[in-house]
């Protein structure tokens, strides 16, 4: 039976709840919860633990971690986003997309030391949470718009690859030194020619591997990562494979919750971890945007973004205090949660339960687990985030926005992802200032049976009126475009086909007019003054005309040659000189002839 609620009225989707219900939505969601409800949660919540405890030692495998320390940081989010959090399922935790920039955040740093990359992953989070606690203040997670859809697709391919080649030798059975894609692939190059590779370890990934494909793909409802680590626990005990092939198995996990510890660092490590933090917060703020906005349209309720954002940073802030590292929505396990009948945030809790009774009376039981298997896992998970099939649409509809996306990629491949997340964002910026620096404008004339006036490029078959230029400018006016803007009117005035009297701009696309562009607009007018040409606007915008009276150019134009409507504008201009339009066409026609 379907778990999903009919579709409320669209109005109440966006109903806003007030005071503390705001900051503790547990409180509303309390008033109409029941015992029903309650069972749902709790049966979601034993299929959800089954996923969190593999996944979550996955991903601190895969972040440089000690395992324990996945489970930490899958406690603390879920017990903080069930008492703050507005979205009702979503699943807070590790996450595959911020796991190779949390490696490449600390492990340079570290020197090879795990206790101190703990230590450094825990700072990594705190810094985290303050960026994202201070962009959901402050209400800046429209700065997530950066990552457009093709730098986003370049960014989570790379960031797919570079796991999947990170993850490898856990399957292959030897370690490589090396946090990108490149590094690693040349690592996992050379410990195959040197014949470092470990026959059994290969065997316990690739069917871990596969096992967890098969039931993704045959048997969705099925935790497939369970029967993984069942099975391939079980080899390891039966057939003592941990001493007779030499693999690497989890081990004793340590017995008991994790307390406060916060370390010293220096300024220098501060810095260095901030850039990464700032990048992980970039992409997590992204994520969880995205998906809880999702989530938040199926079960019709409204989820204020930048108190998401707010509850994140406050999440990661506790997750680093507790020992753990940066968290954020995972698009894998809400999918879970929801799919199991979760109806609220109980259902994170009952995770959490489970969790905390496997740390304190059964830390044993993870101890026969291959380090193989993990790998396994974050592997599995690297399909579900890689965009081929969008990339492909890319290059079929945007040949510009499809190099971009693969830019981005090797840049993620070949640099870092610390790096290519930057890099990523600065090529956003570039391509949205080249597109607002050279826009697009046109020359209109009037096409018959349509109304208006249509760009003549489109439609040659368009009439002009003699004497007059239509000229359209599709972007704001500001000091990158201002030159660009007069000299496209200035040539659109000489090479008219008759000599020009009047240039009328059609400005409904014009947002806004910046002081250089009204200082160029000055001259350009006294230019074409002196040409005999009348320079005009028809269209603009309100509040664009209010910025042209405070510059003082509304009134040096004159009211005169401002028009509600392109139509009106070329009335007036036809009225004033007396053109007949009609014994125009036919002389401008037999000299086509």
């Amino acid at each position: 039976m379907s778990t999903e609620s009919p579709t409320p009225s669209p109005l109440l989707r966006h109903t806003r709840t007030r005071g503390i219900r705001r900051w503790l939505p547990w409180l509303s969601a309390l008033s109409h919860y029941n015992r029903s409800m309650f069972f749902q949660d709790l049966g979601a919540g034993l299929v959800l633990a089954t996923l969190l405890v593999p996944v979550g030692m996955g991903y601190a495998e895969a972040s440089g971690l000690p395992p324990i320390y996945g489970l930490y940081a899958t406690i603390v989010p879920l017990i903080v986003y069930a008492l703050l959090g507005p979205s009702r399922i979503l699943v807070l935790g590790p996450d595959s997309a911020l796991s190779a920039l949390i490696a490449a955040s600390i492990l340079p740093l570290a020197a090879g030391s795990p206790a101190r990359a703990v230590e450094l992953a825990g700072w990594l989070a705190i810094i985290t949470g303050a960026i994202s606690i201070l962009a959901g203040l402050f209400k800046l997670g429209f700065v997530t718009d950066l990552l457009s859809k093709p730098i986003r697709y370049g960014y989570m391919n790379g960031i797919a690859l570079t796991l999947l080649f990170t993850q490898l030798p856990k399957i292959l059975g030897f370690k490589v030194d090396g946090s990108s894609l490149f590094s690693s692939a040349i690592g996992i190059f050379k410990g195959i020619t040197e014949g470092r590779l470990n026959p059994v370890t290969c065997a316990i990934g690739g069917i871990s591997l596969i096992t967890i494909i098969l039931f993704k793909v045959f048997i969705p409802r099925l935790p497939g990562v369970l029967f993984a680590v069942i099975g391939a626990t079980l080899a390891v005990v039966l057939l003592d494979l941990s001493s007779s092939s030499n693999i690497a198995i989890v081990g004793a996990l340590p017995q008991g919750l994790p307390g406060i510890s916060v370390s010293k660092i220096s300024f220098d490590e501060f810095l260095t971890l901030a850039s990464g933090a700032t990048a992980i917060a970039l992409v997590s703020i992204s994520d969880m945007s995205v998906l809880s906005r999702i989530y938040a349209l199926r079960g019709g309720y409204y989820v204020d973004a930048n108190q998401e954002l707010t509850t994140l940073g406050i999440a990661n802030v506790a997750t680093g205090l507790f020992q753990g590292f940066p968290v954020s929505s995972s698009s894998s396990r809400t999918p879970v949660a929801e799919s199991a009948g979760s109806k609220s945030q109980v259902t994170g809790l009952v995770g959490v339960a489970c969790i905390v009774i496997l740390l304190l009376f059964a830390p044993r039981l993870f101890y026969y687990l291959p380090i193989a298997v993990l790998g396994a896992v974050v592997i599995s998970v690297c399909g579900t985030i890689l965009e081929f099939k969008e990339v492909k649409r890319l290059y079929h509809l945007r040949r510009g926005e499809f190099l971009l996306s693969m830019v981005c990629f090797i840049v993620v491949a070949f640099l870092g992802v610390v790096q290519g997340i930057f890099v990523s964002v600065g090529l956003a910026l570039i391509g949205f200032i080249w597109r607002a620096w050279r826009p697009y404008s046109a020359i209109l004339g009037r096409v018959d049976g349509l109304k208006g006036y249509h760009d003549i490029i489109r439609h040659p078959e368009a009439r002009r009126i003699p004497g007059l230029v239509l000229f359209r400018w599709d972007a704001p006016l500001f000091f990158a475009n201002a030159e660009i803007f007069r000299e496209r009117v200035l040539k659109a005035a000489t090479e008219a086909p008759t000599p020009t009297r009047w240039l009328v701009v059609s400005a409904e696309p014009v947002t806004d007019v910046d002081i250089t562009a009204s200082d160029m607009i000055a001259e350009l007018e006294k230019e074409l003054s002196e040409a005999g040409i009348t320079l005009c606007f028809a269209q603009m915008k309100g509040r664009v005309k209010d910025n042209l009276k405070k510059y003082g150019l509304f009134c040096k134009l004159g009211q005169d040659n401002f028009f509600p409507t392109i139509g009106q504008a070329v009335d007036h201009y036809v009225q004033q000189n007396q053109i007949d339009w009609v014994d125009w066409e036919d002389r401008l026609n037999s000299m086509n002839h």
